[in-house]
């Protein structure tokens, strides 16, 4: 069986990939595979004003109104409970890039599939990584569909994009660890809005720290944000104990008044920092969330999975798929990187309240370290 031929194979239909798509599609003959048919909810929405930049140099922002309704809405502040139980305003009025965007993540991943598959991107949706093997100056690649019965396919690329998300499918596929620094993990409900202020909101507490913001529809979500070892995984698997574990929050539970019967349980997910031990390779390099993922107090995950994207295409353009686009391109993770991590350490030692918390004390003392998993 013959192999399809192309330029640059993007595994992972996100944010990243595509993104990283459009951007290269001018210049090269791109394909992408995602796992996936269809985006799925994500806790995902809040979009840094700067992501807007990109959006509008790949003229994607005129999309993102339609007749439906908003992908996303501006975010006006945040009400931030963050070191002391006296609330502190936060606004976005003075950002030259304008306001935090509110995303539906799920309509604008949608989005963003449709946008790519109009401008010629070969997207094959339903279709995972099943081998890859470099040969001939190329990487020969096995994809298989969701349908078990369907046979393998094959693919020729001059160079892979990794953009699978954490689980870094491709990377780790070439024995690549991936170094993980904390335990912290998201639990989150969703639930319709009937609040008149839209602000979002972000609430310490003792064993992690919450999280509100309204998104498009007229919904909105709370996360409880704490780590993996600190508490009791039934008290994180269903509504009630969501909402017995949100009592002991003022903030979270005056927002949650009135809708014990309407809130939706989206379940426990990863949420942690982590880094790919080796984010460029051979013709390959990792991208978004594959590469490096955030502590979402960070609020930058998806704008670095676009920001990320644009280097890379300015890198492929410059040096080609040769030996020196790794190197930079290392260079440049590994600085993000380490800028991520002294505003982390300065965030969460803003908080003081809880010294004797073991949430607390393993980011006051840096008692996350990188450990290969």
């Amino acid at each position: 069986m013959s192999a399809l031929k192309t330029d640059i194979l993007i595994i992972g239909g996100g944010i990243a990939g595509c993104i990283a798509a459009m951007s290269l599609i001018d210049t090269h003959h791109v394909t992408l595979i995602e796992k996936l048919t269809a985006p799925k909810e994500r806790i995902g929405e809040s979009l840094a004003p700067a992501a807007m930049r990109i959006l509008k140099v790949l003229n994607l922002t005129d999309g993102m109104n339609t007749p439906l309704g908003s992908i996303f809405k501006p975010n006006l502040g945040m009400k931030s409970y963050w070191g002391s139980e006296q609330v502190h305003m936060v606004d976005h009025l003075r950002n030259p890039d304008g306001f935090v965007k509110s995303l539906d993540r799920k309509a604008f991943e949608t989005y963003l599939r449709q946008a790519a598959e109009k401008r010629g991107v070969n997207c094959l949706w339903g279709s995972k990584l099943n081998s890859s093997s470099y040969e001939g100056a190329a990487w020969n690649i096995q994809i298989k569909s969701n349908d078990k019965n369907s046979p393998l396919h094959h693919i020729s690329a001059s160079f892979i994009i990794d953009a699978s998300g954490r689980q870094s499918h491709f990377a780790r596929s070439l024995g690549i660890t991936r170094q993980v620094g904390d335990k912290l993990i998201a639990c989150w409900v969703t639930l319709p809005n009937t609040e008149a202020n839209t602000m979002s909101t972000i609430s310490a507490s003792e064993n992690g720290w919450w999280y509100s913001s309204v998104i498009p529809g007229h919904k909105r979500i709370i996360a409880f944000y704490t780590d993996s070892d600190l508490i009791n995984k039934t008290a994180l698997k269903t509504t009630a104990s969501f909402l017995n574990l949100a009592k002991r929050n003022s903030q979270i539970s005056d927002l949650l008044k009135g809708h014990e019967h309407t809130i939706e349980f989206q379940g426990t997910v990863a949420a942690n920092s982590t880094k790919l031990e080796q984010v460029a390779g051979q013709k390959w390099a990792a991208l978004g969330d594959a590469a490096i993922s955030f502590d979402p107090l960070s609020s930058q995950g998806m704008f670095n999975a676009m920001a990320s994207a644009m280097q890379l295409k300015a890198l492929i353009l410059q040096f080609g798929f040769t030996a020196e686009l790794p190197k930079v391109y290392t260079r440049q993770i590994d600085q993000i990187w380490l800028h991520y991590l002294k505003h982390k350490r300065i965030y969460y030692r803003a908080e003081t309240r809880w010294q004797a918390s073991e949430f607390w004390k393993r980011r006051h003392h840096d008692l996350q370290k990188l450990k290969p998993v």
